[in-house]
């Protein structure tokens, strides 16, 4: 059999799980959406992820287990406290995959920071010495690239962008601070900014197809959306001399109506020569990113 990674994505809306060659190839892979549980009841969200794992592992034993989880994480204590599971604070997420598969040393990775290294090794960013990496969805989460490496900082969440704060006086935020970029350009922001202005839609994706209409709330939704992402972007691009952005996740998958005008947001607001140079582009992996990309993190070991 083909030398492999397994891999787990865990995220507020879906967890999955794959097979990943050594050469970034998806060999096997499962998903299902993460269960609604409440805070005290974290064997039901981990039930579903080691049942996801055992439907994907293959017959010879992986290289390593690779974990790619929503944040905050410490790396140190190989825990996860995700925003969006609420069942999960300082969840004993490495522990518990070593359990699972036991024998294979075991990886933990931030979901994003798996993303960019995913977009880095694979996908759009392939080139990029210097990158960050972007998911919009239920939530804001980033990685970044530095030298061409993986770089997570002591704690593993650095590139964390959902938090800088774009609008100081704006929307309080489950983080604790208000008018972070989470506030405003995540999925559920954008739809609730909507309705507050008419739009009675349920979700972003039909947030999107409204704006792709031309509907001029969604169609202002986004481009509210593009102008919080451009800040934190550009103010990123500032300290680490940035030569692109990839930007994945659902709500990225609107494709245009937030691609265009962030893109002129980025231009626009752009004043230093060497920040000029950053290119923003889409995601290439799909929902394969944060797994090609956790798996990456374990061979990178």
């Amino acid at each position: 059999m083909i030398p492999y990674v397994l891999a787990a994505d865990i995220g507020g809306t879906k967890l999955a799980a794959a097979m990943i060659g050594t050469d970034g190839t998806v060999l096997r892979r499962v998903e299902a959406p993460t269960p609604a549980a409440p805070p005290g009841q974290a064997a039901v969200v981990s039930a579903a992820l080691t049942g996801l794992i055992h439907q994907v592992a293959g017959d010879a034993p992986p290289l390593a287990i690779s974990v790619a989880s929503a944040g905050p994480l410490d790396l140190l204590a190989g825990t996860v406290s995700p925003v969006n599971i609420p069942a999960w604070r300082e969840f004993p997420i490495l522990a518990r995959a070593s359990e699972v598969v036991p024998g294979v040393p075991a990886h933990l990775v931030g979901d994003a920071v798996a993303a960019a290294a995913g977009e880095s090794w694979r996908g759009a960013g392939r080139g990029a010495a210097s990158m960050l990496g972007i998911v919009v969805s239920t939530g804001i989460g980033g990685g970044l690239i530095l030298g061409g490496v993986p770089f997570t900082g002591p704690t593993g969440n650095a590139g964390h962008i959902g938090h800088i704060v774009v609008d100081p006086g704006g929307e309080p935020c489950p983080c604790g601070g208000a008018g972070c970029v989470e506030t405003i350009a995540s999925g559920p922001s954008m739809v609730r900014w909507a309705r507050a202005r008419g739009w009675a839609g349920p979700d972003a994706r039909e947030l999107a197809r409204a704006a792709h209409g031309g509907e001029a709330v969604a169609v202002a939704a986004f481009e509210r959306a593009a102008g919080a992402l451009a800040d934190a972007i550009l103010s990123v691009a500032a300290i680490c001399d940035l030569d692109q952005a990839v930007i994945g996740g659902g709500v990225a998958g609107a494709g245009e109506v937030l691609f265009a005008p962030l893109r002129r947001a980025v231009a626009d607001r752009a004043r230093l020569d060497f920040v000029r140079r950053l290119r923003v582009t889409p995601a290439a992996l799909g929902g394969n990113g944060g797994l090609v990309g956790a798996a990456r993190m374990a061979l990178l070991k």
